[in-house]
């Protein structure tokens, strides 16, 4: 079906005219396709992973590793998803309004491309374990939340932390459905 803007209408989830590049912490969630579950499974609240889900944790870690102005906070894989908190540190962009005097060493992307980037060399690694080039694996969009107080903080990691121990009541859990 070719596109029409009649009938399709994608809404933005992000806040408009925000810089999404900026310092700050992120709390993202990615899903899985479908919401297969796919990375692992919960027994006894203890999140056991798959191939795919080692994968994914170490396209998570290798996010940062790419990445001087990015720090990861808590995160957890999940049967079909990821939760994690992003944290882009100020590389000299100031107020992020290029009121900087000192350009930075490297030009930061903003959170979707960092996602993006993820989604993209976790699908290609799991698409070659599983023998099947050009699957997609993830949703094509994210949730995300700025994290604008050290309560919210708190609270956010201790929903990652303790998400295994609340999976069979957690929405993302397929046998809900």
């Amino acid at each position: 079906m070719k596109y029409n803007p009649d009938i399709h209408h994608r809404r933005s989830i992000r806040l408009k005219n925000y810089d999404y590049s900026c310092a700050g912490m992120y709390f993202v969630t990615i899903c899985i396709e479908n919401r297969e579950c796919l990375l692992g499974e919960v027994i006894e609240g203890q999140m056991h992973m798959s191939d795919a889900g080692r994968i994914v944790a170490e396209t998570w870690q290798w996010l940062a590793s790419q990445h001087d102005y990015i720090v990861l906070d808590e995160w957890v894989i999940m049967p079909n998803h990821i939760h994690g908190i992003v944290t882009i540190v100020d590389a000299g962009r100031g107020d992020c309004k290029g009121d900087s005097r000192t350009a930075p060493t490297e030009k930061q992307k903003p959170l979707g491309r960092l996602i993006g980037a993820f989604k993209t060399v976790s699908s290609k690694r799991i698409n070659i374990m599983r023998d099947s080039p050009g699957s997609k694996l993830w949703q094509r969009n994210y949730w995300e939340h700025i994290v604008r107080s050290e309560q919210s903080l708190q609270q956010i990691r201790q929903y990652i932390v303790h998400n295994p121990q609340t999976w069979i009541d957690d929405q993302l859990n397929p046998a809900l459905a």
